[in-house]
């Protein structure tokens, strides 16, 4: 099931695994497997990934990377199959993806002996890569009639839904909110104003989806394979630079579509 009606799906190029994911969920739909038994699933692929990258197998580190991809898409493909949103399973899947983040660029720190503090700053950078993509699509997502368990402002502890425990849902949120609330803050400053905008067009979602998490995950396996993995810090210091040039083309196409009163 896609997160989308039909008429507003875009190319999403962060998400090559949606096809692979469905077949698996297919497999497993009628089974008492959960979105976060999934979820977990794609953290054992991640934590694989990152040992292989340690030791050398890039190509096995991006086989797991790409399977940590895919098996991300479908813990949301079998909630969606299934019916059962739920907080805890949206923020257990963030958490686990930004710790995984993390540890993925210091193995590649450690494995090209570069600088810790340009690795820090381009995962600094690829969080906010990832936040902005997610802001705008959430944002159209709860425009076009399509999934709304992420919110597109994460500013208060949600009510849990049918079936989740409450008390999980006030932790997992506390620890959301501690690993990506300095980076929606900065996303919400440069460009809160895009919750108000008329349209984000296909186009502008293809090339920010570019930020996503999938996609990147497969720039370092290509870059990893291609002995390129000594400028896989600086590829992604320098192509944050482009969250300036989205949010700068987002907010000249909607000043042209929307009068400056529904801007403010």
């Amino acid at each position: 099931m896609s997160k989308l009606p039909k008429e507003y799906q875009f190319i999403d190029l962060s998400d090559y695994g949606r096809p692979a994911a469905k077949i698996i969920v297919k497999s497993i739909k009628h089974t008492k497997l959960t979105p976060v038994h999934v979820t977990i699933g794609f953290v054992i692929a991640g934590l694989i990934a990152i040992l292989c990258l340690l030791n050398g197998n890039y190509l096995a580190a991006a086989f797991f990377l790409i399977l940590k991809s895919t098996l991300d898409a479908a813990d949301g493909e079998l909630a969606r199959v299934k019916n059962t949103p739920s907080h805890t399973g949206r923020y257990l899947d963030s958490v686990s993806d930004i710790i995984l983040n993390f540890l993925i660029f210091i193995a590649i720190w450690y494995v090209t002996s570069g600088s810790l503090i340009y690795t820090l700053i381009a995962f600094f950078g690829i969080q906010l890569q990832g936040t902005l993509y997610n802001f705008y699509y959430v944002i159209l997502r709860n425009k076009c009639n399509g999934d709304t368990t992420s919110r597109v402002y994460e500013n208060g502890t949600p009510t849990a839904m049918k079936g989740e425990n409450q008390r999980n849902v006030n932790v997992l949120f506390s620890i959301y909110t501690f690993c990506y609330g300095l980076f929606d803050k900065i996303i919400y400053w440069l460009d809160g104003a895009a919750a108000k905008s008329k349209r984000l067009p296909k186009w502008l979602m293809t090339a920010v989806s570019t930020f996503g998490l999938g996609f990147q995950l497969l720039i370092i396996g290509l870059m990893l394979n291609l002995q390129l993995e000594n400028y896989i810090i600086p590829f992604f210091i320098v192509y944050s630079g482009f969250i300036l040039v989205f949010v700068g083309v987002r907010r000249y196409l909607n000043k042209e579509l929307v009068p400056q009163s529904v801007l403010k």
